[in-house]
């Protein structure tokens, strides 16, 4: 049986410290906001939602939802993002991607009219930036970050290792792979167009999921002895709930530590995002 990386166990030092600055920002006059957009009703949004919006309540950051129809046009979210940016009393943004399909076509624009101050999950070029040239500019991603953090807490060294990233997009796969070289790994990026990815999956020592495909993962990716970090949260319309990539019951009983969905990256996540809203708050002060 697999070592299961619980996100809560990483969270109660995160969680702690973040309450901390929290309040000291309220001794100073600063209450530190999130505003939250999201576009239709899709279930793994409207999840991450409840999950966000209850851990801002529990580390004292305020929240402000703007709810959009999924067929909103592209001038009223701009016009949002406008109002968003103007108002001095919201810290950080977390905007759920990906858009509706009308707006695909534009979704690079839309994100980086945020202000990059407020961009607490690399939305914008700018962010984006700073993880690739190892510099702090705006925030990075939340979920890659978790993983870095999950990996970091359960005291699993990069260095040297060969780990494998699938998925190559700027919101988990891109910049995973630059914080794992970051962490001295050798990294392999695999895609739609990689051949016989199960094959290279399984030289990893350390194999980061992030297809976003239900299932995907199974136990022709694997081998003994691997660490399994499984980033994607997917709705399973069987069981009612969210499932990550991999086919669980077939992967962890071959590997030697995994992620569970829920319960892991996507705990991390939430808390790291309300962590830059409160760091987003600090630096407002100048």
């Amino acid at each position: 049986m697999a070592k299961r990386l619980l996100g809560k166990e990483v969270n109660e030092k995160l969680n702690a410290r973040i309450i901390a600055e929290c309040e000291a920002l309220k001794a100073k006059g600063v209450f530190p906001t999130m505003a939250i957009v999201r576009c239709g009703e899709r279930p793994d949004d409207l999840s991450y939602e409840r999950t966000a919006c209850k851990r801002a309540e529990t580390l004292g950051v305020a929240v402000e939802k703007f709810v959009l129809p999924e067929d909103v046009s592209k001038e009223e979210l701009l016009k949002v993002i406008d109002e968003i940016n103007a108002n001095d009393k919201i810290h950080g943004v977390l905007m759920f991607r990906p858009l509706p399909k009308h707006l695909k076509a534009d979704q690079d624009f839309i994100c980086n009219r945020l202000d990059p101050r407020k961009d607490i999950d690399g939305m914008t070029d700018l962010s984006n930036a700073g993880v690739f040239m190892g510099k702090e500019l705006g925030f990075a991603p939340c979920t890659p970050e978790a993983c870095m953090a999950i990996l970091e807490h359960y005291g699993i060294d990069c260095t040297g290792k060969k780990a494998v990233v699938i998925g190559r997009s700027l919101v988990v796969g891109k910049p995973a792979a630059m914080m794992l070289m970051g962490k001295n790994a050798t990294v392999t990026v695999c895609h739609t167009r990689t051949q016989d990815v199960p094959a290279v999956a399984r030289e990893a020592d350390i194999l980061i999921s992030a297809a976003g495909v239900l299932g995907s993962l199974t136990k022709e990716y694997v081998r003994p002895g691997q660490i399994v970090i499984d980033v994607s949260i997917n709705w399973d319309e069987a069981k009612g709930g969210i499932a990550g990539d991999a086919k669980f019951d077939e992967v962890e009983p071959i590997v030697e530590a995994i992620t569970p969905v829920p319960g892991g990256v996507g705990t991390v996540t939430t808390s790291l995002s309300i962590g830059h809203v409160v760091e987003a708050a600090k630096r407002s002060l100048g």
